[in-house]
C-alpha cells in the first residue's frame, strides 16, 4: 500500500490543514483572534458534501462580552469545550456561560451541547480562561451562517 502526503490521491481534497477561517464581519474578526486561535473549518463549500465543523482553542477572556450572541440554525449542532489538561481532562480550566432555550449554565468541566435545529442557543460568556480551552462546533448543514452568530 503506498501512502500519499495528503496532496495526491482520490480523497486528498477531503483532508483539511489549512486553517482558513469563514467570512466574518471585519471588526469581529479582530475581537476574535486577541482571544481564540482557530484550528480548522471545513464546510461544503471547502469540500463538497462536507457538514460544517469549526475547531479553535479560547485562551483568554474576550474584550467583548457576550462574545456569541443568540441564534437558531435550521439543522442540528453540537458545541463543544474541553479543558487542556491532560492530567484532568474533565476540568475545563475556565469559566463558559452558555444559554440554551433561555437556561443559562455554566460550564465548569469538559462539555457537550446538543442544540437540536430550531432551538435558540446563546448568548455565550467566555468567563474566565486558566488554561487554553478547546473548542468545536458541528452544524450538520453544508453551509454555517456564521454571521447571525456574531452580531
Amino acid at each position: 500500500m503506498v501512502i500519499l502526503n495528503n496532496e495526491s490521491g482520490k480523497y486528498a481534497r477531503n483532508i483539511v490543514q489549512t486553517p482558513i477561517s469563514p467570512q466574518m464581519d471585519p471588526e469581529f474578526k479582530a475581537i476574535y483572534e486577541k482571544f481564540a486561535h482557530r484550528i480548522v473549518w471545513i464546510d461544503g463549500e471547502r469540500v463538497p458534501g462536507a457538514f460544517q465543523m469549526n475547531t479553535a482553542w479560547y485562551s483568554k477572556v474576550p474584550e467583548r462580552d457576550p462574545i456569541f450572541m443568540e441564534h437558531v440554525h435550521d439543522d442540528d449542532e453540537l458545541i463543544g469545550f474541553f479543558g487542556s489538561d491532560p492530567d484532568d481532562p474533565s476540568n475545563l480550566n475556565g469559566e463558559i456561560e452558555f444559554t440554551i432555550d433561555g437556561e443559562k449554565h455554566l460550564l465548569t468541566k469538559s462539555s457537550i451541547i446538543f442544540a437540536p435545529a430550531g432551538v435558540v442557543h446563546n448568548p455565550m460568556r467566555i468567563l474566565r480562561v486558566d488554561k487554553p480551552i478547546f473548542h468545536f462546533s458541528v452544524v450538520t448543514s453544508r453551509i454555517y451562517d456564521g454571521e447571525a452568530t456574531y452580531r
